[in-house]
């Protein structure tokens, strides 16, 4: 049931009530976690004007306060076939694994399909099975609503996607129609793109949740290259000033070996294109550019910003290839520190580790391959952004 885009839309109330009502059956708090043990909703029951602080054992607390569980939790939970049950599974306590009350596992199902689980937490002498069997009811309306989102998220799969990498154009407008009509008032809100590269594949059990990114409200795999792909990530802002659920979003996303890319803020979906060429450009300056960091804003990529809209071979100059070659790697690198530094020999020579006299050896051997001369202004352009080109 897992899908390439989640699009998150007005099903948060309906779950807290289903939550609230089986908290209120069963006189116990109750959670609701996907089947990826990502927290949905969880509702407190008080039966005396004070929830016993022993409740918030560091699993429960945990999983409150981050929105989800570790992968050692799940593999332990699931361990006792709540992934194959149909009906309440009682999980008696083990503080060794940070479990100190017993837990109530109802499986949430629908059409046979776990899709989540309501946690209860376990106590003396416990709820009777009449109890028990009208949560599993409630569960079954929960079961349906999951299914209900996950299939409005796979609605619009295409139209993100769409609304991101098409020209403008019919195809562009209807896509971005789609998704303000699925999204409602939060699509008119402000926003940041993310773009996260390279993503692991285009498998739909690679995707996250939107649920499992704080601020999220839409998210899609997206072609990278030729056969890769990067993860886009529509992020709610506060503010243009404050953009940091963005970069903790793209941080979270993280794989190792990617590199994220944050667009500029923009107000409503009309402009996503734009704004997904800005993360994307990011992305691949990160990519290239060590010092820019694993996340890096479009506004701070500097030359990047015009070098990423370049096409591919626009670095390949003649009289640069030969410098490009692995035998003048270092050859390369001076260059490139010595234009970065505006032609300053003294810091050149420092950054490097090098006498001055061994700087412009070198300096001579890059004009003798290129043909360029280092102190005409054109040349020393063509040459920096030969060689910036030729990290993207």
């Amino acid at each position: 049931m897992r899908q390439n885009a989640r699009v998150t839309s007005g099903y948060e109330s309906d779950y807290q009530e289903l939550v609230d009502e089986i908290s209120e059956l069963l006189g116990a708090p109750a959670t609701l976690e996907n089947r990826d043990f990502e927290l949905i909703a969880f509702g407190a029951y008080d039966s005396e004007g004070d929830l016993d602080a022993s409740a918030l054992d560091p699993v429960r607390a945990r999983s409150i306060l981050t929105r989800r569980s570790t992968a050692a939790v799940r593999t332990w939970f699931e361990g006792f076939g709540i992934t194959r049950a149909t009906g309440p599974v009682r999980i008696p306590p083990t503080p060794e694994a940070g479990v100190y009350r017993g837990r109530i596992c109802l499986p949430v199902r629908h059409r046979g399909v776990v899709l989540g689980y309501v946690w209860l937490l376990d106590s003396e002498p416990g709820p009777t099975d009449a109890q028990l069997a009208a949560a599993m009811e409630v569960t079954g309306r929960i079961g349906a609503l999951l299914a209900d989102e996950a299939q409005a998220g796979a609605d619009l799969t295409r139209e993100f996607r769409t609304a991101l990498t098409t020209e403008r154009g019919w195809q562009r407008d209807m896509a971005v129609a789609a998704l303000r009509t699925a999204l409602g008032p939060r699509g008119e809100g402000l926003h940041a793109l993310v773009c996260v590269a390279p993503w692991p594949s285009a498998d739909p059990d690679h995707a996250p949740s939107a649920r499992a990114v704080p601020h999220t409200t839409a998210l899609c795999t997206v072609p990278w290259g030729t056969t890769g792909q990067s993860l886009a990530v529509l992020v709610r802002l506060r503010s243009t000033d404050v953009r940091s659920p963005a970069l903790t979003a793209a941080s979270r996303l993280l794989r190792e070996g990617a590199r994220a890319g944050v667009g500029e803020p923009l107000t409503g979906l009309a402009e996503l294109g734009t704004a997904w060429q800005q993360a994307s450009a990011a992305a691949r300056a990160a990519l290239a550019e060590p010092r820019l960091g694993p996340v890096a804003e479009w506004s701070g990529i500097g030359p990047y910003r015009v070098l990423t809209t370049l096409p591919p071979d626009a670095a390949h100059d003649p009289a640069v290839a030969p410098l490009l070659a692995p035998a003048h790697r270092e050859l390369a690198r001076t260059a490139e520190v010595f234009l970065d530094r505006a032609g300053q020999a003294g810091r050149t020579a420092a950054e490097l580790g090098v006498h001055r006299q061994t700087l412009y050896y070198r300096l001579s051997r890059v004009e003798q391959l290129t043909g360029l001369d280092l102190d005409d202004g054109e040349d020393r352009l063509l040459l920096h952004m030969a060689l910036k080109g030729a990290r993207l």
